[in-house]
């Protein structure tokens, strides 16, 4: 059973820096893709990032790129998601999400919230 557990959320004012963490637990943790997404009240989860098994190769969401870093430290079954310069539009709930066999993300955390106000 794949579980993943998000935490490091909170409320933070605008420019401001978070950093929220995803531990892994029931399967080999460096042998697949991690992601975040997001989902914002009203709308629909978009994509934040992503990082490669080994993560040598990350992804961002363009309105993201030179704010937020993912990161993994794969002896500790843990990806992260630092995001700095935090604007009000980064409010939403963040999901840590695993990638299955097929290379689609298969696995999601529960969410934490992130709050930044202006």
């Amino acid at each position: 059973q794949v579980q993943l557990v998000e935490s490091g959320g909170g409320l933070v004012q605008a420019g401001g820096s978070l950093r929220l963490s995803c531990a892994a637990s029931g399967r080999i943790f460096d042998a697949y893709g991690m992601g975040w997404f997001r989902q914002a009240p009203g709308k629909e989860r978009e994509f934040v990032a992503r990082i490669s098994a080994s993560g040598g190769r990350t992804n961002y969401k363009d309105a993201v790129k030179g704010r937020f870093t993912i990161s993994r430290d794969n002896a500790k079954n843990t990806v992260y998601l630092q995001m700095n310069s935090l604007k009000p539009e980064d409010t939403a709930v963040y999901y840590c999400t695993s990638e299955g066999v097929g290379g689609t993300f298969d696995y999601w955390g529960q969410g934490t919230q992130v709050t930044v106000s202006s």
